[in-house]
């Protein structure tokens, strides 16, 4: 709760610091205007254009629920490789044998292309929904499993040893010793999932689904729609950047506060 009412307060603070992202974005925007004059409509329509078709399918009502069916799916996908990933990375990092024995399954699991991965998925589970929310699990747990596996390991010893000498209660061992530090490796690793998951479920839909983001994807390359293209994949990218921006980064700067302390 009292993360929470933090959080919640440094909101206003949190946007108005947020002007370089803003600046980005526009550059982005401007740059993308040039190229688009430069190789034309057909190949790359320009912003107006792709938000003006954005706008029409959200007022449509057509694009809801593509958008609601891709973000249920991914967030399935990504919730299970949150939990397994950081309850067994933590569980890793407290023995020094499980984590060399998890380190090369990791790197196996890291290594192999999402791709192969959802090839098998078909296999198993056809076109249904365990295909996309099965190959986002596994191309998310293995980023939040080793992140948090490394935050555990590098707790700092001597840090243990004195909560130990002065006999600190447990609670504030959890809450102001251990999990910050851990947070602070965990929190870019959800952000990155994050973007991950979404990515590799649309990949998913656009291959196996004859619905969602990815399937209306795959209509619009077929009819050689640009606009639309652009439109469904600025909407990604616009929930991916509310998310993160929102909802990630602000606690994430409020767990990371103590680094700020501390220098």
């Amino acid at each position: 709760m009292r993360l929470l009412r933090a959080w919640l307060w440094g909101i206003p603070a949190y946007l108005w610091s947020g002007w370089g992202a803003l600046t980005s974005l526009l550059l982005m925007l401007a740059a993308w205007e040039a190229v688009s004059a430069v190789v034309g409509g057909l190949i790359l329509s320009d912003p107006v254009t792709t938000f003006e078709q954005l706008h029409r399918m959200l007022s449509s009502g057509s694009a809801w629920t593509d958008l609601a069916l891709t973000a249920r799916r991914a967030m399935s996908g990504l919730g299970a490789a949150l939990l397994m990933g950081s309850v067994l990375g933590l569980l890793a990092g407290m023995s020094m044998t499980a984590a060399m024995m998890a380190r090369p399954l990791v790197t196996v699991l890291l290594g192999t292309p999402p791709i192969a991965w959802l090839v098998l998925a078909m296999l198993w589970f056809g076109a249904s929904d365990g295909t996309p929310v099965f190959t986002v699990f596994i191309a998310c747990f293995p980023v939040v499993f080793a992140s948090a596996l490394q935050g555990t390991r590098t707790l700092d010893h001597h840090l243990k040893d004195m909560a130990q000498a002065l006999r600190l209660p447990l609670r504030m061992k959890i809450f102001d010793l251990y999990m910050p530090h851990v947070l602070s490796y965990l929190f870019p690793a959800f952000i990155t999932a994050l973007g991950t998951s979404w990515k590799v479920v649309v990949m998913a839909e656009l291959l196996a689904c004859s619905d969602g983001v990815g399937a209306a994807l795959a209509v619009s390359r077929a009819q050689l729609d640009t606009a639309s293209t652009q439109a469904w994949i600025a909407a990604v990218v616009g929930i991916l950047l509310a998310v993160e921006y929102l909802l990630l980064e602000p606690v994430k700067r409020e767990v990371e506060r103590w680094r700020t302390v501390v220098a």
